[in-house]
């Protein structure tokens, strides 16, 4: 088997045949990311080597090097850069840390590109100008992660310069997502998707991220509000029923959505995955190493996501999800 593009792997039956086949997502490699605890530490020893850490050996750099080496092997689509928490205290030293890690996956990703991942515009720029530095012109075009309706102004021009794929955040002017009801999401999208177009971009460059928030605390205090989780996969729907916009892609960071479940995290992000699939989901921010898409979701955990994909806001509704997500707590406990 090997590596395809944009979401597709080439499958050889026999010598001087193959078919395209459809992966289950296209899939964005999560690990390089400093809030995760191991990577993080590695790549806070790396700044304190100081000059020559992203070049001389060393056991930091040789783990997140295989970060990058393993996610490509295990078919990511994309390797995701984001190293804000160093620039919580140090703007300038995640700039510098983000053109870092771009060169990592320029030199170790094996024409993977990397997604700069970062909700500083400033870092966003440099990792895009960094990953077309002395690049050959067939490079694969980088995702930006992310663009808002009050960014797009400023960073969809970069196109005219630079090509890259966008993820386009869909979050109000206040920042705000979990708030936001599905047309309200969709409207956004569609901002972003003309502005989009205006700089030349393709549908098929643009993913949409509607926000995904934890089943573990997804009940709404409002009543007669919808979950979040229904709120982002009915946008999903919307966006991928629009006749304009059904070859954009829609992307879920999946791991977020098992935050504070207390257990069978693994599987339960593999139920959320095929069933935001059954409303057009096609791309996710995911642990390559779970391969989605090549074990069957559990029955059981594909029931605990739906209550809450079906909580409309209707007391019947968040009754069964309350019922739902309990029973899986108390038997998790056992």
């Amino acid at each position: 088997m090997s590596r395809g593009y944009g979401g597709r792997v080439i499958l050889a039956i026999n010598e001087g045949t193959m078919i395209m086949a459809d992966k289950y997502l296209i899939q964005i490699g999560e690990s390089v990311h400093a809030s995760i605890p191991k990577s993080g530490a590695a790549m806070k020893d790396l700044v304190a080597k100081g000059e020559g850490a992203y070049t001389e050996k060393s056991e930091p750099l040789d783990y997140l090097v295989s970060l990058i080496v393993d996610q490509v092997a295990n078919g990511a689509d994309f390797i995701a850069i984001n190293v804000d928490a160093f620039g919580e205290t140090d703007p300038q030293l995640a700039v510098d840390l983000m053109k870092e890690y771009v060169k990592l996956v320029r030199q170790h990703g094996s024409g993977v590109p990397a997604c700069i991942d970062s909700s500083d515009v400033n870092v966003l720029k440099a990792g895009l100008e960094q990953w077309y530095q002395d690049a050959p012109s067939d490079i694969a075009m980088p995702l930006v992660n992310s663009v808002k309706t009050t960014t797009m102004s400023t960073l969809l021009p970069w196109r005219a310069k630079h090509a890259f794929k966008v993820v386009g955040m869909l979050v109000d002017e206040e920042g705000k997502a979990d708030e936001a009801s599905a047309d309200t999401l969709y409207g956004l999208a569609k901002r972003i998707f003309r502005g989009a177009m205006e700089h030349g971009f393709a549908a098929e460059d643009i993913f949409f991220d509607t926000t995904t928030y934890p089943l573990a605390i997804d009940m709404p205090l409002t009543p007669g509000t919808p979950s979040f989780t229904y709120r982002a996969f009915e946008a999903i729907k919307k966006i991928k029923s629009d006749p304009e916009m059904k070859d954009c892609h829609c992307s879920l960071g999946v791991s977020n959505s098992v935050r504070d479940l207390p257990a069978r995290k693994i599987g339960v992000c593999r139920a959320y995955v095929a069933k935001a699939k059954e409303y057009g989901l096609d791309a996710g921010i995911v642990n390559v190493m779970h391969h989605y898409g090549e074990t069957d979701a559990d029955a059981e955990l594909m029931e605990l996501v739906e209550a809450f994909a079906l909580q409309d806001g209707s007391a019947d509704a968040s009754m069964k999800a309350m019922m739902v997500m309990g029973e899986f707590c108390s038997n998790s406990r056992k």
